[in-house]
């Protein structure tokens, strides 16, 4: 197992507090007052969204979201999101939805949360919803427009893995992605030598909980039962909104755009570049 220590958790954390401890030094954190007084805490039930929302047309990704060809990064199927539910409520399965705002669906689930004080620069047009399966998995990752993550859990558990930006160099990032495919849980150091290196944070996010995730950060998350949250987007700095788009542009133009014509080559020229990086930095 990689190193991991655990995430803090903090009760009444003011904005000073979260701003020193937190936000400049770029440290995660887990809230587990923020939300509160949100009515959503309560009120998003699995049963509120059947009764409410349940004949939406949902996007739905499986296991095989980012395999190369012409299936990159597309869903596997669309489903009414009460047919979704009532899969997540049998057991495990990969089946996940994630960025979907379905704010722009029913924009009154808006009346049901608040944007947070705790910092600036929350991106109010940008919420999104995350669903999941029990045993489904994120793929080690980080955002691509750099924002800072404000994840809201309001139902099920996950388990969730950071890595900070200084610990990109041992991770085996794909060039032109924000993707790494190294197996968090059970590390191959004789294929990804660079892993002895790496330091990392986790923690089990539970229901009405918030953890923060720093711009940049990699993430991995575990969903332990079938379950959903909400992310808010922070991002106060115009230099790294520059970052975030240029991000965006070679990972749409590049990256995908070489995927289709060149399917697993592509793939396979990422994984040699990523290890030949890795034994630079180990070179040092």
């Amino acid at each position: 197992m990689l190193p991991l220590q655990p995430i803090e958790r903090r009760t009444g954390l003011t904005r000073d507090e979260f701003t020193q401890s937190y936000l400049e030094p770029g440290k995660p954190v887990v809230f587990t007052d923020l939300i509160n007084n949100w009515p959503a805490k309560e009120k998003w039930t699995i049963d509120f969204f059947k009764s409410n929302y349940g004949n939406l047309k949902v996007p739905l990704y499986s296991a095989n979201y980012s395999k190369p060809g012409k299936g990159y990064m597309t869903p596997d199927r669309l489903l009414p999101l009460k047919e979704y539910l009532e899969i997540l409520e049998s057991g495990p399965t990969d089946l996940r939805m994630f960025l979907f705002n379905i704010f722009k669906h029913a924009p009154e689930l808006c009346n049901d949360f608040s944007i947070p004080t705790i910092t600036d620069g929350f991106i109010r047009d940008f919420p999104f919803m995350f669903f999941g399966g029990q045993g489904s998995k994120v793929a080690l990752h980080y955002d691509i427009d750099l924002s800072h993550v404000f994840l809201n859990q309001f139902h099920g558990r996950k388990r969730v893995v950071l890595f900070s930006p200084d610990q990109s160099r041992y991770l085996y990032q794909h060039p032109f992605t924000v993707a790494s495919y190294i197996d968090v849980n059970n590390p191959d150091y004789d294929k990804y030598p660079a892993l002895r290196h790496v330091q990392g944070y986790e923690c089990i996010l539970h229901p009405g909980e918030t953890i923060f995730m720093p711009s940049g950060f990699w993430h991995y998350i575990e969903y332990t039962d079938g379950g959903y949250s909400m992310s808010l987007r922070a991002n106060e700095s115009y230099v790294r909104r520059a970052k975030g788009l240029w991000n965006i542009a070679r990972h749409y133009v590049v990256d995908k755009g070489m995927n289709k014509v060149m399917g697993d080559n592509w793939r396979r020229i990422k994984e040699d570049l990523a290890h030949r990086r890795a034994e630079e930095v180990l070179a040092i």
